[in-house]
């Protein structure tokens, strides 16, 4: 992994070397990185102000005016979280004196509760691909998966054999440095699995080889944008009308087992989530199933 840091401000190229380095950050995370500070380095130099000179009142008065030109809040708050890594690091490396996020507070905003499918529409939606045919079972298998599992678009693209252990039924996710989680397969995973696993995936790949285990006819990883694209081709056949998300069916992963009695920590687990805050915009799923309960 690099950090890809040709054209950053060379203090940003520092930071992300290190962070590449030290934290084993995803590509997004460091690509996230690299966007927010050079908009700040940018902002800055229009005002003459080199970033490791950065106070406390520019950073006030970047924010303020990413609330005139409309940012979102939800944009701003990753943003600041950007900047507060960066001058951390920084500072404690002793390059500056102060870390100028100290005093800021982080703006609020409510987080929005995830549209989730019906449980009806998530079998519709699983039962749109021709199994019969290799690439809509491969296309049926990678729902399968996703729906019993509530992987990330990009973990399940990138999954490759070695990660599925179907005597076990789990499936291996690595996370940032060294964390792993195992996820559970449901019996409908399995059996989707086992059928792709064999022939039919040979059928697709022909003389090729990969490690991956979802590969396209050329015999390459799928990217998220053309599984994406297949999604919302089956959502059509499906007749899903309404507007899907790239993380439609972790959603409704997370809100079906909660609707089902799952204790919302094991569902935080699952996902992947070491911010319990993030987990919390599933607690209005708790809360109806509760009062449902009490009826």
């Amino acid at each position: 992994m690099t950090a890809n840091t040709d054209s950053a401000d060379p203090a940003v190229s520092r930071f992300l070397d290190a962070a590449c380095r030290e934290r084993g950050l995803s590509e997004n995370t460091l690509a996230a990185y690299r966007a927010d500070l050079t908009a700040l380095a940018r902002w800055l130099a229009e005002r003459n102000v080199p970033i490791m000179r950065t106070t406390r009142a520019d950073l006030q008065d970047f924010i303020a005016w990413r609330v005139r030109v409309g940012a979102r809040p939800s944009s701003t708050a990753r943003q600041l979280s950007s900047f507060r890594r960066f001058f951390h690091y920084f500072a404690r490396e002793g390059a500056i004196r102060e870390d100028p996020t100290a005093q800021i507070a982080m703006p609020k905003f409510a987080r929005s509760v995830p549209r989730s499918l019906t449980e009806e529409e998530v079998e519709a939606l699983l039962s749109a691909p021709v199994v019969s045919d290799p690439l809509g079972n491969r296309d049926h298998t990678m729902l399968e998966v996703l729906y019993a599992t509530g992987l990330r678009v990009s973990e399940l693209v990138n999954l490759r054999q070695g990660q599925i252990d179907l005597t076990q039924g789990v499936i291996r996710v690595p996370g940032k440095g060294d964390r792993e989680r195992l996820i559970p397969l449901g019996e409908e995973a399995m059996r989707a699995l086992k059928q792709f696993s064999g022939s039919v995936r040979d059928e697709i790949l022909l003389d090729r080889q990969t490690d991956y285990l979802f590969p396209t006819r050329r015999g390459d990883r799928m990217t998220r944008q053309a599984f994406w694209h297949i999604i919302k081709r089956y959502a059509r056949k499906a007749g899903i009308a309404r507007e899907l998300s790239p993380h439609t069916l972790r959603h409704a992963f997370a809100t079906h087992l909660l609707n089902h009695g799952a204790d919302l920590r094991v569902v935080q687990k699952l996902l992947g989530h070491r911010d319990r805050s993030t987990a919390k915009i599933y607690k209005h799923v708790v809360r109806e199933r509760l009062k449902k309960l009490r009826v």
